[in-house]
């Protein structure tokens, strides 16, 4: 069971064990389910803002954050040098996806490819704030598929492959944001592992996912880094300088799990954290009012 309970982590490690392998899987997922390649023929890697945003969001991510200091056991000289070898291969992933984006982008009309880039970043923001949200939305592959279908203009299509060094600059430091994120993360995990809150933190996240689609659309200034302040303030809600003093060598899961919260206000967390303290005390449980969580 997956002690940091993000739910496109633990839907991944039903069927990867070793947190390795999860964490190449997680931080190379954008490039696979074709995320990143909607991303980069919306234009979102227009700006400096964009791409750190991008690197940050996409390749970094709460899921990735998860993996590392909840499911990873390694020394951090040792998840520094998994990181590593993971950016090995989704920093070139990254480069060939940004070679081939501008022969895709004469097939497609980019105008409504937009708006199918912007849902696929809001279903992953959906599916990181509730795994509940995520059973009943189409996964991205479908969205992107559907938004090719839609944008489909064949009457400009070449076949040669339009090479842009530009953009493919830009995808290459999208992507080495997100290593280096890790590398960040991987490296003070000893002292991050209990003073993060790692659900807040997921939940901010998927904010900040949200705010990041809007601006694809043209709902929020491009320029304005609005979805960086959203994480930044995430992350700082989510961190307790306190607990990261002390090096610790033991990861507490939170106590709440906002995946439960979402659907019945924590009421699901509460009553088995309760129940392993008074195991003698489930018949007194149903007349037992349970508080929501306070940011809820």
């Amino acid at each position: 069971m997956s002690q940091s309970r993000h739910p496109r982590a633990l839907s991944l490690q039903r069927r990867v064990r070793s947190s390795t392998r999860l964490l190449a899987i997680v931080m190379a997922l954008p490039l696979v389910d074709g995320v990143f390649a909607a991303i980069v023929l919306s234009g979102a890697l227009s700006s400096p803002v964009g791409i750190v945003e991008v690197g940050l969001l996409i390749f970094g991510g709460s899921a990735m954050v998860a993996v590392i200091l909840a499911e990873m056991q390694e020394s951090p000289r040792e998840q520094a040098k998994i990181v590593l070898a993971v950016g090995a291969l989704i920093i070139p992933a990254a480069a060939i996806q940004a070679a081939i984006a501008p022969t895709l982008a004469s097939v497609v009309d980019i105008a409504i490819f937009e708006r199918f880039a912007a849902l696929v970043i809001l279903s992953v923001a959906a599916s990181t704030a509730s795994s509940r949200v995520g059973e009943y939305l189409p996964g991205p592959a479908v969205i992107i598929l559907l938004g090719l279908v839609a944008s489909l203009s064949p009457s400009g299509a070449t076949l040669s492959i339009q090479l842009d060094p530009i953009l493919i600059a830009r995808a290459v430091a999208a992507a080495s944001v997100g290593v280096a994120f890790a590398l960040v993360v991987a490296v003070t995990s000893p002292w991050l592992r209990n003073a993060v809150e790692l659900d807040r933190f997921r939940f901010g996240s998927a904010v900040a996912l949200g705010v990041l689609s809007l601006s694809i659309v043209g709902l929020v200034p491009s320029e304005a880094p609005v979805a960086l302040i959203v994480l930044a303030v995430t992350a700082l809600l989510a961190f307790d300088p306190g607990s990261a003093r002390d090096r610790d060598s033991v990861y507490h899961p939170d106590e709440i799990d906002i995946t439960s919260a979402m659907s019945d206000g924590g009421i699901h967390s509460v009553i088995e954290r309760e129940s392993d303290h008074q195991p003698d005390a489930d018949s007194d449980q149903s007349d037992r009012e349970v508080e929501r969580p306070p940011w809820f």
